[in-house]
């Protein structure tokens, strides 16, 4: 019996088969950069692909993925490789072969298939003929040098995908494993869901489908309960990233430990996965303790991943969505530290990113971007988002103000903010156009805050649209809403605060405050009428400059009093005005600190240096709130 028979008839007896992890990872770890060829190490330098090859095994892998993820004839064109498209292929299967041969350890050598890095039509100006003549020249160099298994692995277009197997099928009569990966909504990068994926390949004849990359092991376990709801007779395949990634100082880290990594394993045991592996952040520890774990007795399974799966006959409802950072953070207790940006008044965004690694470094959490403050324009603050996440790897807060925009334009921004990933949203009325740059622009709105409260919360959230019609997919957004603390009418404030409750809000945002009485005042107005209040709140501080500024705040600015003491306090300290400002912003978050779920520091005149300092303080005193 050949390796190829002897793989299908452990898959068909219900054997678990250890794949291996990420070679990118730890090629990443030894120095190689990443935007050269990989795959050409085959040639280049053999011998480094062995030793990877060779840590695997020892870790207990029972499949090897060659290191040809990207040698098609389309990725290999952008390093002028075109013409070793078959040599490099050849030579992916051969290294595996001598790291088996050197450990005398006998494991499954998988043809690893990536996508082929350009768009079919059409997405793109590839045909699907020119798809399927890539892989055929691929796969036949693989299966011809003797690759035992044909992995077709994350994959982001379906139609590519059946070309990928129908290729395969043509030129080698092995078993073909497909992955695809996911997004964060559950769908492939093109918008197919798992029922349909798995459905079109298991009537293309794929032996085993699968799940890889993606955001992490739990979004797998779940996209794999979907697919087994239309496709109970499937084999199935796990390969999760080590978690979401994040990039620091300009590498990326997986934040998911091998422990937590194995506990999925067994997760994945538990619902019937044939081949367990790793992707993208996976080493030879996160495989060993897989097959450790796997190797223990059976327990029961984990309250802890249990999965509540989409209904599949309602395609708008997202399953168990992943919550954003700050959602999770308040959720588990933690002191939250948010900082105010505002966008850049032109195009260019170095400014503002060398702020805000300067505020991540200080410790902040997460970091507010306004939307036109005080009437004045800036740049879109959804980009602004975009740029900090992508470049900073920090979340956002993105404020969203209702005036200004009609129903059609709140809508459009809302979605396009979702599919740039910033689902942290501070609603909020906004600066009326008189006292901005432009007084004539329009000033009008369809809907007030706690109305797009309730379109964020129950419409969008729920899968359908602000007149009932259906989005795809549900968004995810985690909702704030703006609280004043200091207002001369508590009643009404607990009243409005409730109704935005009632509506979905998830958080508030208090204007800055001087005065910690305040707070409590408002907590037992509200508590009074509506019980405990029941979202966290993050109060606003805003460090003082000069005795113009306190003045200026406490005299023009509504919904802002600053106690005659603390005026008093700034006005004597002269030259050291903004010192002083300091530390009564430090002795305002410390007072608040037991009885707030974080703080919401608000830099006047840009200065975010000082609103480091603060933060590296009150860093290191960060400590769980005490309950209201």
């Amino acid at each position: 019996m050949n390796k190829s028979q002897r793989f299908l008839d452990l898959i068909s007896k219900g054997d678990i088969i250890l794949a291996d992890g990420a070679m990118g990872t730890l090629l990443n770890n030894d120095g190689f950069h990443l935007k050269s060829c990989i795959d050409q190490l085959n040639l280049t330098d053999p011998e480094r692909i062995i030793q990877i090859h060779q840590t695997y095994l020892h870790s207990g892998a029972q499949i090897l993925e060659t290191n040809t993820f990207g040698a098609n004839r389309y990725k290999l064109a952008q390093y002028d490789l075109l013409d070793q498209v078959g040599e490099i292929n050849r030579a992916g299967v051969e290294v595996a072969q001598k790291a088996l041969d050197r450990t005398s350890r006998e494991a499954f050598i998988a043809g690893s298939v990536g996508p082929l890095g350009v768009h079919l039509a059409p997405y793109g100006r590839i045909k699907s003929e020119d798809a399927f003549c890539a892989f055929q020249d691929q796969i036949h160099a693989l299966s011809q040098a003797g690759a035992d298994i044909i992995m077709i692995e994350t994959q982001t277009d379906l139609r590519e995908a059946i070309q990928a197997v129908k290729a395969a099928q043509s030129v080698a009569d092995l078993p073909i494993v497909v992955t695809m990966t996911f997004t964060r909504d559950d769908r492939t990068p093109l918008g197919d869901p798992p029922g349909d994926i798995a459905i079109m390949l298991s009537e293309c004849g794929v032996d085993i489908i699968g799940v890889n990359c993606s955001a992490g092991p739990a979004q797998i376990l779940r996209i794999l309960q979907q697919m087994q709801q239309v496709a109970p007779q499937a084999h199935l395949c796990a390969m999760p990233n080590a978690g979401w990634p994040e990039q620091i100082d300009g590498r990326i880290f997986y934040s998911h430990n091998p422990d937590y990594f194995a506990e999925y394993a067994c997760a994945y045991r538990d619902v019937g996965v044939s081949i367990i592996g790793g992707c993208c952040g996976t080493t030879p520890k996160h495989i060993a303790a897989a097959r450790d774990s796997l190797a223990r007795p059976r327990t029961a399974p984990s309250q802890n991943l249990s999965i509540t799966i989409r209904d599949l006959n309602n395609p708008t409802t997202l399953s168990d969505p992943e919550p954003t950072r700050l959602a999770s953070q308040l959720e588990n207790g933690n002191f939250v530290i948010t900082v105010e940006m505002n966008p850049p008044r032109g195009f260019s965004t170095q400014k503002m990113l060398a702020s805000a690694h300067m505020l991540a470094e200080a410790g902040v959490d997460t970091i507010n971007l306004t939307d036109s403050p005080m009437a004045r324009m800036r740049m879109s603050p959804w980009a602004a988002c975009q740029f900090i996440q992508d470049k900073v790897g920090i979340e956002t807060i993105l404020h969203f103000p209702t005036r200004g925009r009609n129903i059609l334009r709140i809508q459009g921004d809302l979605l396009a903010a979702h599919a740039l990933d910033v689902r942290n949203i501070f609603v909020v009325m906004g600066d009326p156009t008189s006292i901005g740059d432009y007084p004539e622009a329009m000033d009008s709105y369809d809907v007030v805050p706690s109305g797009l409260i309730r379109l964020l919360h129950q419409d969008f959230n729920a899968g359908r649209d602000h007149a009932g019609a259906k989005i795809g997919v549900a968004t995810s957004f985690f909702i704030g809403c703006a609280l004043n603390l200091a207002s001369q009418d508590l009643i009404r404030e607990t009243r409005v605060l409730n109704k935005k409750i009632e509506a979905g809000a998830h958080f508030a945002l208090t204007q800055p405050i001087y005065t910690p009485a305040y707070l409590h005042q408002f907590l037992e107005a509200y508590n009074s009428r509506y019980g405990a209040l029941p979202i966290p709140i993050l109060t606003g501080i805003l460090p003082l400059h000069s005795s113009r500024h306190a003045n200026f705040l406490h005299h023009e600015v509504p919904g802002i009093e600053i106690p005659e003491v603390i005026r008093k306090r700034i006005e004597n300290s002269g030259t050291s005005a903004s010192n002083i400002g300091q530390e009564i912003a430090i002795e305002l978050i410390e007072d608040l600190k037991p009885f707030v779920a974080g703080i919401y520091l608000i830099p006047a005149f840009g200065r975010y240096e000082l609103a480091a300092e603060i933060l590296e303080i009150v860093s290191d005193r960060k400590s769980l709130p005490e309950p209201c």
